[in-house]
């Protein structure tokens, strides 16, 4: 997700200025967001692909399931327990499969 965050940060890098700059030409604020956000657009297009690549890839890792699942602090410290009781107890068994029909 980085690579997502970079790009879309390049983006707004350049779509704040030319956004500054056509409101300051006084062409409406309307057509000054339209201007900006096609010529950022264009700039990020031709000049950024690798960016916009490496963007692309990390966004379909994370809905493709391939991608590393994010975990809270109070998940982490959950499954650490979780972990630990079953290593003290080995005669418990934990079934966390969420899968329908399953048991």
């Amino acid at each position: 997700m980085v690579a997502f965050l970079k790009y879309s940060l390049i983006r707004l890098a350049l779509f704040v200025p030319l956004f500054i700059l056509f409101a300051l030409l006084q062409v409406g604020w309307i057509l000054a967001v339209v201007f900006a956000g096609l010529i950022a657009f264009a700039i990020s297009y031709l000049f950024f692909q690798k960016q916009r690549d490496a963007a692309t890839a990390a966004i379909r890792d994370r809905i493709s399931g391939r991608a590393k699942p994010i975990r809270t602090a109070g998940e982490v410290e959950d499954a650490e327990a979780e972990d630990g009781l079953v290593e003290q107890n080995p005669d418990i068994a934990v079934n966390n499969d969420k899968r329908p029909g399953s048991k």
